[in-house]
């Protein structure tokens, strides 16, 4: 899963304590997880990643919304989750709480 986020969202920040309840269920299942974060400063990012207690791995190139790996996925608000299938295919994205949990456990379970 890709996950699109920012300290100064405050819909972000409401979405990670379901993401951060959904990792410590499915990860040892084989969920994975890469944040991606427009954030440009890089004191309030890492302050909300460790707050937030989000503990899978976190990238930023601190652009704001001129990151680049938001680009690729043509991300234009915050929160967007894409979710992969085990051979990169994105397969849904911008599901939140119940409906994100119901389609990792789906395709887990392949």
């Amino acid at each position: 899963m890709v996950d699109f986020w920012a300290s100064w969202c405050g819909p972000c920040r409401e979405e990670n304590p379901n993401v951060v309840a959904l990792y410590k269920e499915l990860h040892s299942k084989g969920l994975n997880i890469i944040g991606v974060s427009l954030d440009k400063d890089a004191k309030k990012w890492k302050e909300a990643i460790a707050k937030d207690r989000l503990t899978w791995p976190q990238v930023s190139n601190l652009k704001f919304w001129d990151e680049p790996i938001a680009a690729q996925y043509n991300v234009r608000s915050i929160p967007a989750t894409f979710v992969l299938d085990a051979s990169g295919k994105v397969v849904a994205k911008d599901l939140r709480g119940a409906e994100l949990r119901a389609k990792v456990i789906a395709l887990l379970a392949k």
